[in-house]
């Protein structure tokens, strides 16, 4: 379940509070002090056997005492109690409960934690028959300002506002309210979610998501439960408000059980901050960043780009900004020699001439707004940082006052992202206020307004690669999986953990990935024979090949510019001995001979597969060779991927400026090595008994990829977890025929359709159009397209109809999306005006109403003009029942129930 029943819990018409007290700064009785006191409107019930009344309000013996059943219950007695509870209240009728109870599994004492843990099962043992949602144990509590609900035993009383605090930690959220007081920061809602037994992130996104009170979501979390639906719950509400988090144990050793390279280099800490990325959420480093972040998002204008101007009084708090740049998503814009001109025009000849533009101490309010203006005219600036320390000789106000006309005076299409910093307390205070009046971002310190234009340009960077359109690639290469599979199963069925690296490169060629031809010996002589044959393509390497030795070259296993058989065959019989001297246990299944690649300008790289814990497979990628532990160069991204997503990747490596060519060095082919990754990404979501692949190295030059070296591991399939993101469908692909026999392919939408979606939209009248969108549609912006191809295959479907060669034409689409419960999906429709009379609406309507049935969904619904008999009459024919539109009257409901 996810948001089934969340309406009893934070919109209660009723509330029983069980465990209310009467005893001095018991949690019973804070609690009953918080509710009491919020100003809740309806009925509040305390449950205690040993009271008569509490806060003035009759107490109940038992739950059966009850007058009436309450829509959420909070719990706060012995946690052996609190299953039967919460049996009582569900066969009640009683939906939702707040459970504040700890004992349910915490701390390190094994037999502790094991009662605990049979505590929890016996909680949602009692809880499931009744679909009564559950938040806790071990919680704070929860609070929603809006309707009078405090729920919580927290010391202060979150006010109303427009921001829901969501954290796993209770004393997180105490602190948080204890800093917000001040700060004139409200709260749309306030969850604790402590244990997580039931409602966890994901649910509390898909709730919050559709709640029009709620402006940004801030998240606290220590780890994730279910990472696909946080997936795409987290994508679902960053597109439509900023998600911002902080989540602790950044500083987490890697993953230390991990045997091969890319296994080691992929903590779960830099997973979670791919997870975040990918999602489109905001991810800070501080508590205090998490409001800070929310007030800036709210406040500033997005930038098109990362370039800042820094406009200062003084030099050296211009030097200050520039030390706060370091590790922000932020450069600092190299200022035109037309902007310099200009501001020479209006600047004394002792201004600093480059960026930062010190305009010197006695600068006036004109002297700001005229320098000031022509930053925020430059192209080369995204965005301006402000910034004023107080001196004798200038007042401090006016510059403030500047800024502010400056900034209003400009037309919409020619604003940009403007941010200050008045330095000081008691001459600064006055000009805060001015900004604030005018919204315009301020803040104490350069560190600070540095960091929150980082914060702004991540986000947008976040936002920005969610909509870009990815280059197709699914029609560039073929994979053969039954290739792929057989050395897999060949090794499962054996035992074995590794497949070595012939099997290993037999895997990757059956993807694309360009391998080096290796071959297997037996033998120190059955290595020269396989050397004569491969020597007139150029020199060879002789490997050991052992399951027991996965870092060849750590054991001297590694024998390389070999130029005859003889060579071969003696460089064989060191590297056994090398090896077999560092390692008397491994087990030996000869060699493995290889053709040398010369390349005179080439990079090492690696890339690879690991397993997460959490988020499944991951995509590992940077700097490799045999010092890649040291270099510590390597990004990770969650499969699956595209072009897009595949250049984002590399372009967050330090490598990446070598590969872009430097000092006559011609630039790798990128497009090479990111369709590599594309590669390897669909082997981790399309081969699920794949653990870990690390190729070390991928050489890389200017004419492509080439992997030397490979290993994979592999375990049974329902091992590890399935991919975070449900990748492209492949199998959902068909033959479709339509009543006249004219056939087509029916497929899902891909990311990479946007580019064919305008042309065939074009291909549509106006009255289709109108039809399908309920108005005109002048132009399709680039957001709107973005949605329409790049969906959550987890909640949503998107079929085409397109020709067999499925060369861009697009005939016609259907498409629904469910709500996070799968109990209800709505249908969108459009044929190309030019494709009508052929069946194909009714095809591509039986089509999604099979596949909602084979979901499971409950009921799949839609919206149509009442003009539109052709639409009513088809829907009709497959059993929908039509009825009133009771919001608009120019508008019909179809619904047909799928179950």
């Amino acid at each position: 379940m996810t948001v089934r029943h969340l309406d009893r819990l934070f919109a209660p018409k009723s509330i029983a509070l069980i465990g209310a007290s009467r005893k001095p700064n018991s949690v019973g009785a804070v609690l009953a002090r918080n509710l009491f006191g919020s100003g809740f409107a309806g009925p509040i019930m305390p449950v205690n056997p040993h009271e008569t009344a509490i806060n003035g309000a009759l107490c109940y013996k038992t739950v059966a005492d009850l007058p009436l059943t309450p829509d959420l219950a909070v719990i706060a007695t012995p946690p052996d109690t609190v299953a039967g509870l919460i049996a009582e209240l569900g066969a009640r009728g009683c939906r939702a409960a707040v459970v504040l109870t700890a004992g349910f599994g915490e701390g390190t004492d094994a037999a502790q934690k094991a009662a605990g843990e049979a505590r929890v099962l016996e909680v949602l043992q009692a809880a499931r028959p009744h679909l009564l949602r559950v938040i806790g144990p071990n919680c704070l509590g929860i609070a929603v300002p809006g309707v009078g609900v405090n729920a919580t035993f927290a010391h202060v009383a979150p006010a109303k506002g427009d921001i829901a605090l969501v954290t796993q930690s209770g004393a997180v959220a105490t602190a948080l309210l204890d800093w917000a007081q001040p700060h004139g920061i409200g709260f749309s809602h306030v969850v604790s979610l402590g244990d997580m037994a039931d409602v966890d992130f994901g649910d509390m996104l898909d709730y919050l998501a559709s709640e029009p009170s709620v402006r940004a979501v801030l998240l606290y979390v220590e780890h994730i439960t279910n990472a696909r639906k946080f997936m795409s719950a987290a994508r679902a509400a960053a597109r439509s408000r900023p998600v911002i988090v902080v989540k602790s144990g950044r500083t987490a050793l890697a993953q230390a059980a991990a045997q091969s390279h890319t296994g080691a280099l992929a903590g779960s800490d830099a997973v979670y901050d791919a997870a975040f990325r990918r999602a489109g959420m905001l991810r800070v480093g501080t508590m205090a960043e998490l409001f800070s972040a929310a007030e800036t998002l709210a406040r500033a204008r997005r930038p098109n780009g990362d370039r800042l101007a820094v406009l200062t009084n003084g030099g050296g708090i211009g030097v200050m900004a520039l030390d706060a740049m370091a590790g922000e998503a932020v450069q600092l814009a190299a200022l035109t020699p037309e902007a310099q001109a200009a501001l020479d025009r209006v600047l004394p000849a002792t201004w600093s001439h480059a960026n930062p533009v010190d305009i010197i101490g006695d600068a006036g309010p004109e002297r700001y707004r005229a320098a000031l203006d022509i930053l925020l005219d430059a192209p080369e600036v995204d965005g301006v940082l402000v910034l004023n320390c107080p001196t004798a000789l200038a007042d401090s106000d006016d510059a403030a006052r500047a800024v502010v006309d400056a900034t209003a005076a400009r037309t919409p299409d020619r604003r940009k992202t403007v941010l200050t910093a008045w330095l000081g307390d008691h001459t600064a205070a006055k000009a805060r206020r001015t900004f604030t009046a005018a919204k315009l971002p301020t803040f104490e310190t350069p560190e600070d307004a540095m960091r929150a234009f980082g914060q702004l340009t991540r986000f947008r960077r976040n936002q920005e690669e969610a909509l870009q359109t990815p280059q197709s690639v699914e029609g560039e290469f073929e994979i053969d999986l039954a290739a792929a599979r057989t050395p897999i199963d060949r090794a499962l069925a054996e035992g074995r953990d590794w497949l070595d690296e012939v099997e290993a490169k037999a895997v990757l060629k059956a993807f694309g990935v360009p391998v080096v031809e290796t071959r297997r010996a037996k033998t120190p002589a059955e290595v020269g024979q396989i050397a004569a044959e491969l020597l007139p393509l150029g020199r060879v390497a002789v490997k050991i090949l052992s399951p027991d030795i996965l870092h060849k070259t750590d054991v001297g296993g590694v024998a390389l510019g070999l130029k005859t058989p003889e060579d071969a065959e003696a460089a064989a019989v060191r590297v056994l001995a090398r090896a077999t001297e560092q390692k008397p246990d491994a087990r030996i299944d000869g060699f493995t001979v290889q053709q040398m690649i010369a390349k005179e300008v080439s990079h090492e790289l690696i890339c690879g597969i690991t397993n997460d814990a959490t988020f499944g497979p991951v995509v590992v990628f940077g700097k490799g060779g045999i010092a890649v532990e040291v270099i510590r160069d390597t990004q990770i991204a969650l499969p699956p991927l595209n072009m897009t997503l595949a250049r984002e990747l590399i372009g967050r490596t330090r490598v990446a400026r070598q590969l872009a060519g430097y000092r006559g060095r011609p630039p790798a082919d990128l497009d090479a090595i990111a369709l590599a990754l594309v590669k390897l990404a669909r082997l981790a979501t399309d081969v699920p008994e794949i653990l870990e692949i690390d190729i070390n190295p991928l050489l890389a030059d200017a004419h492509g990829v080439v992997a030397l070296d490979a290993r994979i591991k592999v375990a049974p399939f329902g091992t590890r977890r399935q991919p975070a993101i449900k990748a492209y469908p492949t199998a959902l692909e068909k033959e479709m025929v339509l009543r006249d026999g004219t056939v087509l392919k029916l497929r899902p939408v891909r990311p990479q359709d946007a580019d064919a979606y305008r042309p065939n939209l074009a291909k549509c009248d106006a009255d289709d159009i109108r039809r399908r969108f309920f108005g005109p549609l002048k132009t399709v912006p680039d957001a709107l397209i973005a949605r329409l191809t790049q969906i959550d295959y987890d909640r949503e479907m998107c079929f085409l109809a397109v020709p067999p060669a499925d060369d861009g034409e697009i005939y016609g689409w259907v498409r629904v999306t469910a709500d996070p419960d799968n109990r209800h999906c709505e249908y969108a429709i459009l044929v190309r005006s030019d494709w009508q009379g052929h069946g194909l609406g009714l095809k591509l309507m039986e089509e999604i109403v099979a596949y909602g049935r084979w979901r499971g969904t409950g009921e799949i619904w839609g919206t149509i003009l009442r003009e539109n008999d052709a639409m009513i009459d088809m829907v009709r024919q497959l059993g929908f029942q039509i009825s009133a539109d009771p919001d608009d009257t120019a508008l019909v409901k179809a619904r047909l129930a799928l179950q």
